[in-house]
C-alpha cells in the first residue's frame, strides 16, 4: 500500500502532492514501483496536526481518487468522515481506511455498511496529542487485540459483512516506542482474531529513535522495508509505506526465501 498524502502538513511529505496533477503522478509512480494499493489521504493525523473540514479534504482526496480509479488503481482513502468515505466510494475506491475505527464519526458504520466496500479497522484510543496521554497499557498486545475485538464486535452488530474487515493495530496511535515493538512482536496474537492484518509503521517516530540524532526522515525508509519483510514473514495482509521501492526488494526477499524453503 503506497501512501499518497494529498496534504500540506503531514509530517514527511506534506505539500509535495497537495495538487491534483502532481498527486496522481507521484500514485502513478508508486504503482510502477509496486505497490497495488494507494492509500489517498486529505487530512493529516501526526500529533497536533488542524482538523480538516470535511468539504475541504473532499475536493483534496476526491479529484484524485477518481483519476487514480479511471486508470484501474486500486484505492483507498485515509479518513474518518463518514461523508468523505461515501464520496471517495461514490469517485471509485475501493477500501476506506479509518484510523479511529468508526469511533470518530457515528456515521462511519453506516457508510460501511451502505457502500459495501473493505474497510481498515485500526486500534484508536483517541485524537494525537504531544503528551499522548492515553499510551497507558499494563499488557499492551493483550489490550489492543481486546480493543480491536470489541470493535469488530460493534461493528458485526451493526451488520457489516465481517470479509469486508481488515486489522491495522495502530502504530504509534496512543503507544509509545515499546508499545510500537510489542504489538510487532506480538502480532501472531493479533492475527488470532482471524481478519487480515495491515501494518503502518511507514517513517513513524520510533523507527527515528533508532537512527542518528538529526537523521533525514527519509532515512526511516530502511527500517520500514524490513519491518516490511518481518510482518510479511509473520503474515501480515499488507504494509503501508512512503518508499514502495525498497519495501518492494524487501518484500521480494522474502518471496524468494520461502520458496527455497517450500522447495
Amino acid at each position: 500500500m503506497g501512501v499518497l498524502n494529498v496534504t500540506p502538513d503531514s509530517f514527511s511529505d506534506g505539500g509535495l502532492w497537495l495538487e491534483p496533477a502532481a498527486a496522481v503522478e507521484h500514485a502513478l509512480e508508486l504503482v510502477a514501483q509496486g505497490a497495488d494499493i494507494i492509500d489517498v489521504g486529505g487530512e493529516s493525523t501526526r500529533p497536533g496536526a488542524l482538523r480538516v473540514e470535511p468539504e475541504e479534504e473532499r475536493a483534496r482526496v476526491v479529484p484524485v481518487i477518481s483519476a487514480l480509479a479511471a486508470q484501474g488503481v486500486t484505492v483507498s482513502v485515509d479518513t474518518l468522515n463518514a461523508s468523505t468515505a461515501r464520496a471517495a466510494a461514490d469517485a471509485g475506491a475501493a477500501i476506506i481506511n479509518d484510523v479511529s475505527g468508526g469511533l470518530a464519526d457515528p456515521g462511519m458504520p453506516d457508510a460501511v455498511l451502505d457502500t459495501g466496500l473493505q474497510y481498515v479497522l485500526m486500534h484508536w484510543r483517541g485524537r494525537l496529542d504531544s503528551a499522548d496521554s492515553l499510551a497507558v497499557y499494563t499488557h499492551t498486545v493483550q489490550e489492543v487485540r481486546s480493543e480491536l475485538s470489541a470493535r469488530i464486535t460493534s461493528l458485526l452488530d451493526h451488520g457489516i459483512d465481517p470479509a469486508k474487515l481488515i486489522l491495522d493495530p495502530g502504530l504509534g496511535f496512543s503507544k509509545t516506542g515499546e508499545h510500537n515493538w510489542q504489538v510487532l512482536a506480538g502480532l501472531h496474537e493479533i492475527e488470532t482474531l482471524g481478519y487480515p492484518v495491515l501494518i503502518g509503521a511507514s517513517r513513524k517516530r520510533f523507527l527515528g529513535a533508532l537512527l542518528p540524532d538529526g537523521a533525514p526522515v527519509a532515512d526511516r525508509d530502511a527500517p520500514t522495508a524490513v519491518i516490511s519483510a518481518l510482518a510479511a514473514q509473520a503474515g501480515a495482509w499488507a504494509v503501508r509505506v512512503h518508499d514502495v521501492v525498497s519495501t518492494r526488494v524487501a518484500l521480494d526477499v522474502v518471496r524468494a526465501w520461502q520458496a527455497g524453503r517450500d522447495d
